[in-house]
């Protein structure tokens, strides 16, 4: 036994199963290239990258880095740990406020995470509209955009408010996503979001 499987032996029989071991454990499975891995309230969700996913996630990169210049803090796929059990996400897209250090652990803080974006996939978007949104809207996340490219439509939520956001905005691809009044302070055209 390694001493990886020996301490998720551990962590499973002291009832102390942590992300850190959970991601440790997938550090060393055979995983493909271009897959995404997250954990969500505990389950571990796989899913590969399409085309379509990475276009809409390219154009929201490039807009923020745009708006915020090239040293912002913007990340894909980077475990961040979000409020409530076992919620290791690995956003599509985050912004960190200036100035966002990392914890003692070495990993970004939920708490400086001032906007996220998350492209639909078929097998996760209930995780997307669901836990995830309310994981957002716990830790304060301002601005959560969902980029659906099955319904080709932007769901845009603001004022968290304990598990859930007060505000929703809902545009089909093709309409301009006004964040202006928002921390995020731009305009997001959607005309070039591909669909599925």
């Amino acid at each position: 036994m390694t001493v990886l499987e020996d301490r998720i032996a551990m962590a499973e029989i002291d009832g102390e199963l942590t992300l850190d071991v959970m991601f440790e454990w997938l550090e060393k499975m055979p995983i493909p290239e271009g897959t995404r891995v997250e954990i969500v309230g505990g389950n571990i969700f796989m899913s590969p990258q399409r085309d379509t996913h990475w276009e809409i996630i390219r154009r929201v990169v490039r807009a923020l880095e745009d708006r915020f210049g090239m040293a912002a803090k913007i990340f894909s796929d980077v475990r961040i740990d979000f409020p409530g059990p076992l919620n290791g996400f690995c956003p599509d897209v985050a912004k960190l406020r200036e100035g966002a250090q990392k914890n003692s652990e070495g990993h970004w803080r939920h708490e400086d995470v001032e906007f996220v974006a998350e492209v639909i996939s078929k097998g996760t978007a209930t995780n997307d509209y669901g836990p995830k949104k309310a994981a957002y809207a716990k830790a304060e996340v301002p601005v959560y955009l969902i980029a659906d490219p099955y319904q080709g439509r932007c769901h845009i939520y603001t004022h968290p408010k304990d598990d859930d956001y007060a505000t929703e905005t809902k545009l089909s691809f093709g309409d301009e996503v006004d964040l202006t009044g928002t921390v995020v302070g731009l305009i997001l055209t959607t005309d070039e979001f591909p669909r599925d």
